[in-house]
């Protein structure tokens, strides 16, 4: 947890939605699954967390969590634990403590279908993670189809300021506005700290407390890097889905439709992307072996040739897309005046299977701005708009 968090004023600020007489509580199932050898059962633990979240939850939580990892043999890219969140909300600041020990002890976050976590819950399941291996954290945040993540502003709790500050109207107007202006750096610093779109924290500061958002849409799961469990929606035609994909991928710069998308053949697909790693070449005036290597190969037409050459340049680190199932070229794309197309590489059987790169003119290949979430890849291949979580 980071070291200017402990600085700020606890308690005042709040997040609640229902009534809930229940303080928070903790509680742990731990599973044995039988591991590589009889000797070396893998345990599962499982935390039930449930009720309002209070001053002092995190500190207990974090005593838990020590003993937890201490006793438990862990598995690579793995959590520690599994986090089950069920509540209607509580103190702010608590929450985002509960949030930064998921980070560090690496416990993933799930709602089940039928249970709620709104509020300071639904800020706390943020903090959901698989793994802290390097490079980049890996977040787990998981809804099953049912389940309710509900976000709104948090709001000040007048009666604690004015008690603090003896019914003095300018001293609690200046501690109101100074505990007001913590939450929201803290909120931000949050959402940084954990990968969260820091525009989706300033769209919930800007909004009244009691308007929500849920996470209902595709665009929202994305936005908060939360994957869903349960039955989804069909995915569409294969056109469609590469449009989605490549609507994605491009980071909403503009929005292409399923007619924007052709269809062509791997071969095809191939040798013009090799054609636009040679313009790029050439335009560079850059030198060498493989520079008429990949001339001769595209003047050869020969499949097998093609196949080794782009399998090499991939391994090389050029922006190629991996074949995997139909390829599919999606134009209409505008980066200023540039324009661009996306060509995308999609399985028929794995959703969780494609492959894509934008082709900016007078530029080359270039990454996506957008990637897939690594937990749930296949939310790509929906429109933003579809619901995929209905609200109750």
């Amino acid at each position: 947890m980071p070291r200017w968090f402990s600085a700020l004023a606890i308690a005042f600020l709040y997040w609640i939605f229902l009534p809930e007489a229940r303080a928070f509580n903790v509680a742990l199932d731990s599973k044995s699954i039988p591991g590589l050898t009889p000797k070396a059962p893998i345990i599962a633990h499982t935390l039930r967390v449930t009720g309002r979240f209070e001053q002092g939850d995190g500190d207990k939580l974090r005593v838990m969590l020590a003993a937890l990892k201490a006793k438990t043999t862990r598995i690579a890219n793995q959590p520690l634990a599994t986090a089950e969140l069920s509540s209607s909300g509580g103190d702010l600041f608590e929450s985002l403590k509960v949030g930064y020990l998921f980070r560090e002890y690496e416990v993933a976050t799930l709602v089940r279908k039928g249970d709620i976590c709104l509020s300071a819950c639904a800020m706390a399941f943020l903090g959901g993670t698989a793994s802290r291996m390097p490079p980049m954290p890996v977040p787990s945040r998981t809804i099953e189809i049912g389940g309710q993540v509900g976000f709104h502003n948090f709001t000040l709790d007048a009666t604690v300021v004015q008690n603090e500050t003896k019914g003095d109207t300018t001293a609690g107007i200046a501690r109101g506005f100074g505990l007001g202006r913590a939450g929201a750096s803290a909120l931000i610093r949050y959402a940084a700290d954990l990968g969260v779109d820091a525009g989706f924290i300033a769209q919930l500061l800007v909004r009244p407390p009691d308007t929500w958002l849920y996470i209902d849409t595709n665009e929202m799961f994305l936005t908060v890097g939360a994957c869903p469990s349960g039955p989804e929606p069909p995915l569409g035609r294969l056109e469609q889905q590469a449009v989605n994909v490549c609507n994605h991928a491009s980071g909403g710069a503009s929005m292409a439709e399923a007619s924007q998308a052709r269809p062509v053949t791997a071969r095809d697909a191939k040798r013009y992307l090799l054609e636009q790693v040679q313009r790029n070449i050439q335009s560079t005036n850059v030198k060498g072996p493989l520079v008429g290597q990949l001339a001769g190969v595209l003047a050869s037409r020969d499949d097998r040739l093609i196949d080794n050459v782009y399998s090499d340049l991939r391994a090389a680190g050029i922006a190629l897309p991996e074949p995997a199932g139909r390829s599919f070229m999606v134009s209409g794309y505008a980066f200023g005046e540039l324009q661009a197309e996306c060509h995308v590489n999609l399985s028929g059987s794995d959703p969780d299977k494609f492959d894509f790169v934008l082709v900016i003119n007078g530029v080359g290949l270039s990454r996506p701005l957008a990637l897939p979430p690594p937990m749930c890849p296949g939310l790509f291949r929906y429109d933003g708009q579809q619901v995929l979580n209905p609200k109750r």
